[in-house]
């Protein structure tokens, strides 16, 4: 398994190298944005791990770059930003985790483990009412109308289609979309709902996602 980290202090980047190196995983490293995003899209990663502060270009910048063309490498942010802004900003231009300095290696181990062993999803259409999502295109579309998602968004729409008529709660949106089995805040679950039905422009009779107060959301073709 191959890893790219894109990290300006020298003493983290060494050591996150040898740790890694001694779990089995090939590391590169670079120690500006540019660096990272040339190398990224120049290689083949299974995994990239990017601070968030970088010279050159910002770790956000090189994220969204990077996600214009590759949509599935997974994406752990190393940062000190611990804002719910900053979270999603991040989250929203394709991370998939995020990590708070100072962290355990321990733990950023067990991270790199949850993306890395997630199954790839088969291609299939699925449809939602009048909403359908194209897999092999990663196409949303409403009423015929294509709808701009981002990844993660992306994501929690198919999350919410594939458990159609049940109750998905808080909980296990952030562990199965976001794959985060720690401690999280999930009230950036719901700013990402409220996100999905602007984009979806989703009228009244339309309300195909409720919200089930206190627990989570439920998705049904019948308003």
């Amino acid at each position: 398994m191959k890893i790219l980290i894109v990290e300006d202090e020298a003493g983290i980047s060494k050591f996150l190298k040898q740790g890694l190196e001694e779990e089995g995983y090939q590391v590169t490293l670079a120690y500006d944005g540019n660096e990272g995003l040339r190398l990224a899209k120049s290689q083949s990663f299974n995994l990239l791990l990017l601070d968030w502060m970088l010279p050159k270009m910002p770790g956000l910048t090189l994220c969204i770059k990077f996600r214009e063309t590759d949509k599935s490498t997974p994406i752990i942010f190393l940062t000190a930003k611990d804002t719910i802004q900053e979270t999603i900003a991040g989250l929203q231009a394709g991370a998939n985790d995020y990590i708070k300095k100072p962290f355990s290696f321990e733990e950023l181990l067990e991270r790199i483990k949850v993306q890395l062993r997630n199954p790839v999803a088969i291609a299939e259409d699925l449809k939602l009412g009048s909403i359908t999502i194209e897999k092999e295109t990663h196409q949303v579309f409403n009423n015929g109308a294509e709808v701009f998602l981002t990844q993660k968004e992306f994501s929690l729409l198919e999350y919410l289609i594939r458990h159609k008529g049940t109750v998905c709660t808080r909980s296990s949106i952030i562990e199965d979309v976001w794959n985060i089995h720690f401690e999280y805040d999930t009230g950036v679950i719901d700013v990402f709902i409220n996100s999905l039905r602007k984009k979806l422009n989703l009228k009244k009779e339309q309300d195909y996602i409720k919200t089930i107060r206190g627990i989570g959301y439920i998705a049904n073709d019948i308003a």
